[in-house]
């Protein structure tokens, strides 16, 4: 397969999984999903990389109860391709209810790394963060102190 056609059904199978995720259906997004043995998660709640991923039942169950009612479409910004690793830059638009939340916009900007391993493209790095719509300095700086006021 092609770079172009490999980046193309990433691009594709990125949509879908995301869209499965913000439904709470994490069957569907686990069958979509390949996550390598050494991923690495920055996600959007901050707090320190995770490295690895627990799939077992429990662990889905709890996500599956925490998102829920999702609508989602991809926005591709960016993409960079090579025989062996593929990087999406992205922007995940996207209505759901986010544990005990009403439905509202849950848009984040994603960065995606993903490594081929034999046939297989593996997700290695998943960078998520909430700031598509921007912040102030001060509201950063807020964010930076974790969430406290000027002290």
């Amino acid at each position: 397969m092609a770079a172009s056609d490999d980046v193309a059904h990433l691009i594709e199978r990125a949509a879908a999984k995301n869209a499965a995720f913000m439904r709470g259906d994490m069957d569907r997004w686990l069958a979509l999903v390949r996550i390598a043995s050494d991923f690495t998660l920055m996600q959007p709640f901050g707090g320190p990389t995770s490295h690895g991923f627990d799939a077992s039942p429990e662990r889905l169950a709890k996500l599956s109860r925490f998102f829920k009612n999702g609508e989602t479409t991809l926005e591709v910004v960016q993409t960079y391709a090579s025989d062996k690793l593929v990087v999406l830059v992205m922007v995940e638009r996207q209505y759901a209810e986010v544990g005990s939340l009403p439905k509202q916009d849950w848009s984040l900007r994603v960065t995606e790394i993903y490594r081929k391993d034999g046939s297989e493209w593996q997700l290695v790095h998943r960078h998520a963060d909430p700031l598509v719509h921007g912040v102030t300095l001060q509201e950063a700086a807020t964010i930076a102190r974790g969430g406290r006021k000027d002290e």
